[in-house]
């Protein structure tokens, strides 16, 4: 409350960036018990400010919120930019923009959750629920506004290991963040000790009830009957820089080749299915039978490979094709017997937004293709001879919860991904966190695969069964079972997500109405 506006902002900002701490690969989520107390002190010192108005007490929350945020997005996302490095001569003049500017925008929404949580301040435990209200709304808006950009929500920092990963699958991402900030902001009541009996109390109920649902579900036996697969994921970890040189396309093809031949270890059985990364296929796969014929000689009798690939499809004369991101299913026969296109496209990697505009400034697509990619209508699931489904998403597709609308049919999830771009940085751990969320909400095994990047087979619970680390290059193989255990969707999420924000408004606004007509 007494220090400069200077020092609150430089607080506010570092209170935000400890955070970062907090998300893979560090995963120690105990400094959003620092973080969090912080935010709601410095929140605590505008509206203790008798001198200063309720517009200008709104516009400071904001500002505090602002900082707060540019600080967690620019120490968890600053790894953004080293896609731009790539073609350094092309990009390099918007690495600030990508290091900053971006982080700038995402951090307009933790200015809207203060200022929100400001409109229902009060004292004692309200003012946490008051908190905890605006984060999980704004992070549900995070989702979809502007197409929506959920990476890093608060709710990660709750869910760093398969025994505190369960609650997704009930309350989801967000229910998870509006309970995990609820939590983390607790130690604020230290401060006054109004409410601090009944604030760690709940808290303490919070922590057990999420920990004890995690060790049930991870001891509970799983379904019996289920299908057996054994499956080896190729991670060819070529560098983005040789993917970008046409020179290098048939190298690139015969080292997936390469790696797909080799012989399994003595005593294990012979992969069912082989899976490629995205676009692991550097040249129009249709344009180049004899690419179809040596994929079918590699394959031995009965297997299949699923591959990123880019599919092309011509408008007719006159017009330039399209292109889409694709996954191909591939026989031993070498027939593309199944395909899926990607649905939500990646900014300024696979098409550019607000194109008319931002192209005559200079803003280009990382990838270069004539026009971009075009985004697919609907997700189609890929079909197997052996009448098993696979939920396809490709790279950032699975960061969006609500998005995944997994049918019935579906027997896993497949998700193929090229984190090459990022390099040894923080990117490729937390996005291979966020996919495991997906399994565990979805409750199908997850098979992922990755150019670089981590791939990895996950059972239902977020377990790793077997994978490849970071800048690892080879193939590992191994046997997962194919069951569906989730009795939630996401319309029960959905639900539960605002119930669970009925709750924490209707404590604040309880308490602030009392603490409005209370005399002094």
């Amino acid at each position: 409350m007494l220090l400069g506006r200077a020092r609150r902002a430089c607080l506010a900002f570092l209170a935000g960036a400890l955070g970062a701490f907090g998300l893979p690969p560090f995963g120690f989520f105990a400094v959003f018990f620092v973080s969090f107390p912080i935010l709601v002190w410095l929140l605590d010192g505008i509206a203790g400010n008798p001198d200063r108005s309720h517009t200008l007490g709104l516009r400071s929350a904001f500002f505090i919120g602002w900082l707060f945020g540019f600080g967690y997005f620019t120490a968890g996302l600053w790894w953004i930019g080293n896609a731009l490095l790539f073609e350094a001569d092309q990009f390099a003049w918007a690495l600030p923009l990508a290091v900053l500017g971006l982080p700038a925008v995402l951090a307009l929404f933790y200015g809207l959750a203060t200022m929100l949580a400001r409109l229902f301040w009060s004292d004692g435990l309200s003012r946490i629920a008051a908190l905890a209200a605006g984060f999980g709304l704004v992070e549900w808006l995070r989702s979809f506004v502007a197409t929506g950009f959920p990476w890093n929500a608060i709710g990660y920092g709750a869910m760093p290991i398969p025994l505190m990963m369960q609650s997704a699958a009930p309350l989801g991402l967000f229910g998870v963040s509006t309970l995990a900030v609820l939590v983390f902001a607790m130690p604020a009541l230290l401060g006054t000790r109004k409410g601090m009996v009944s604030g760690f109390a709940l808290a303490g109920l919070l922590i057990v009830a999420h920990l004890g649902y995690g060790a049930l579900k991870l001891v509970e036996p799983l379904p019996a009957g289920g299908k057996t697969l054994t499956v080896r994921l190729v991670q060819p970890a070529i560098d983005e820089a040789r993917k970008l040189e046409n020179s290098d396309r048939i190298e690139i093809f015969n080292h997936h080749l390469a790696l797909s031949a080799q012989p399994v270890e003595p005593g294990k059985p012979e992969p069912d299915i082989i899976v490629w990364p995205e676009t692991s296929i550097p040249f129009i796969l249709t344009d180049y039978p004899d690419a179809l014929a040596r994929i079918a000689d590699v394959l031995k009798d009965g297997q299949v490979l699923v591959t990123g690939a880019v599919r092309a499809e011509e408008q007719g004369a006159g017009q330039p094709p399209r292109y889409y991101n694709s996954i191909y299913v591939i026989d031993d026969k070498g027939q593309i017997i199944s395909a899926s296109d990607k649905v939500h496209l990646t900014p300024f990697g696979e098409y550019v937004p607000y194109e008319g505009v931002l192209r005559r400034i200079g803003f280009d697509n990382l990838i270069s293709l004539p026009g971009g990619f075009s985004p697919a209508a609907q997700r189609t699931l890929l079909s197997l001879p052996s009448g098993m489904g696979f939920y396809p998403l490709i790279c950032y597709e699975a960061i969006f919860p609500d998005e995944i609308q997994i049918p019935s049919q579906a027997n896993a999830i497949v998700n193929l991904t090229n984190d090459a771009w990022f390099g040894m940085t923080p990117g490729p751990y937390q996005h291979f966190l966020q996919a495991r969320i997906r399994a565990v909400e979805a409750g199908l095994p997850l098979i992922r695969g990755a150019n670089n990047g981590i791939s990895a087979l996950v059972d239902v619970r977020g377990r790793i069964i077997s994978g490849l680390s970071l800048n690892a290059q080879g193939v590992v193989d191994a046997t997962m079972d194919i069951i569906r255990v989730s009795k939630w969707n996401n319309s029960d999420r959905k639900l539960n997500f605002w119930l669970v924000m009925l709750v924490v408004v209707l404590a604040a606004l309880i308490s602030r109405m009392g603490f409005i007509f209370r005399k002094n």
